[in-house]
């Protein structure tokens, strides 16, 4: 293969040793991780939970060129208003697609609420799930405005019931605070006109995490970002606020075999590559056929890019990912597995056999009609999903998110004499005399 082909070839996983297979599958996390960004970070932090709104709106000139010029960080009613009439129909017809579908899949997930059931005659246990208390949203700007990014968050926040909502979104660069009027339509679209908050990311991460004179103070804070805004969420769980790891940069995996389509393959490797110059996308196959005809197709695609997105798309599939070859798809689902992309997508003959093997991805897309960007926008599965290999332990933003659940149990006398010995056995061994009385006691009342 050419070194100027534009998909980096990694390797072969068959041959690859335990430390070159590591290598290919670790990404995202040294820039979040950086010392000399972490300090920053805990600086930053350190003055808004000082100082306040002085330091958020500091925060916003030094780094985004934003001087509000006496402009509240609260977005103002008037601001709502005049963003429905500067956006188009079609955009806000598309919005109103996504809520709908977004919202439809997560009512779906809160049809699963409460539970019970008798363990044993006497013993009933069960759970009770509710809203969490309160959640900030953040929705990047930056290298572009992403409303689709609330429809994402504010929806399933909605759904679940959570009443205090407080969504940061950094202002136009700039500008005197400008946010993007599409943002602003989403939030009142959600009934969340009035909870929109102007602010830098990490600045304003720590402004909902402490609570200023203008920005209410949240328990829980999600949203994807930069590496600045992920050290920003690392950083407040210090203070006791509950955040998501990790959701940035953004990435892609796809498994296809020779049966997939070239010029489909390209332009899906191309869809989450455009997003920075830090995203990663990796294609798997066993066809060395299908990648030399990929490779001409992602070449050609990627010249009709314009720039910067065409210099994202080449390091993300140049430098930060490429291919890995296998022998077998048994062999591209172990790799795929060890990779836990964020998005997934599986283009090959037999998906249900493919998608039996896969256990760690944000999501699954099967077939090439299911194209990321449709997930990304209307399909009505989470699109806020885990990065950096964390979709090994974690999920991606639904109403799950935003709710807990609290267990419940009731015990009559039978289940308590039932019971008691096991519970002496173990006070009398960890030394707990008065959680033994709680159950002796009882017995001799009764």
């Amino acid at each position: 293969m050419s070194a100027t082909l534009p998909i980096r070839v990694i390797g072969t996983w068959e041959d690859m040793s335990d430390v070159e297979r590591h290598a290919a599958t670790t990404r995202g996390i040294d820039k979040i991780f950086d010392p000399a960004l972490q300090a920053g970070i805990r600086e930053l932090i350190e003055e808004v939970r000082v100082e306040g709104d002085a330091a958020v709106i500091r925060a916003l000139a030094k780094f985004d060129g934003v001087d509000l010029k006496g402009r509240s960080l609260r977005v103002s009613d008037e601001e709502y208003d005049a963003a429905r009439a500067g956006i188009s129909p079609e955009l806000l017809e598309a919005i109103r697609d996504g809520i709908d579908h977004v919202r439809r899949f997560n009512e779906q997930i809160c049809a699963h609420g409460d539970w019970s059931f008798e363990s044993e005659p006497g013993l009933m246990v069960g759970e009770r799930v509710s809203p969490i208390i309160s959640v900030g949203l953040f929705v990047p700007s930056g290298k572009a405005s992403y409303p689709s990014v609330l429809v994402q968050l504010g929806t399933p926040a909605v759904v679940a019931g959570v009443q205090k909502i407080v969504v940061i979104v950094p202002p136009v660069p700039g500008s005197d605070g400008d946010v993007d009027p599409a943002v602003l339509v989403v939030a009142q679209e959600l009934g969340l006109q009035g909870c929109v908050y102007r602010a830098n990311g990490p600045a304003g991460i720590a402004a909902a995490a402490f609570g200023t004179e203008t920005v209410p103070q949240v328990r829980k804070i999600v949203g994807p970002g930069s590496p600045a805004v992920a050290a920003a969420q690392i950083e407040v769980q210090r203070y006791g606020v509950a955040t998501t790891m990790l959701l940035g940069p953004s990435e892609s995996l796809i498994i296809a075999d020779d049966s997939a389509n070239p010029r489909f393959l390209a332009a899906d490797l191309l869809n989450e590559a455009e997003h920075g110059p830090d995203s990663s996308s990796v294609l798997i196959t066993p066809s060395v056929e299908l990648l030399a005809a990929t490779q001409i197709e992602v070449a050609r695609q990627l010249e009709q890019l314009p720039e910067p997105r065409r210099a994202y798309a080449a390091s993300s599939l140049g430098v930060n990912g490429g291919v890995i070859l296998t022998r077998s798809l048994e062999a591209a689902t172990d790799a795929a597995n060890a990779y836990a992309p964020e998005h997934m997508q599986i283009a090959v003959r037999d998906e249900e056999a493919t998608l039996a093997r896969m256990q760690h991805a944000g999501e699954i897309l099967l077939g090439q009609m299911t194209t990321v960007s449709a997930a990304n926008f209307v399909i009505g599965c989470p699109a806020s999903l885990p990065t950096s290999g964390f979709a090994q332990v974690s999920s991606g933003i639904t109403a799950d998110t935003f709710r807990k659940r609290t267990a419940i149990a009731r015990a009559d006398e039978r289940a308590l004499r039932r019971m008691t010995n096991t519970v002496l056995s173990f006070t009398e061994h960890e030394g707990f005399p008065a959680h033994g009385n709680a159950m002796s006691i009882r017995l001799e009342e009764s």
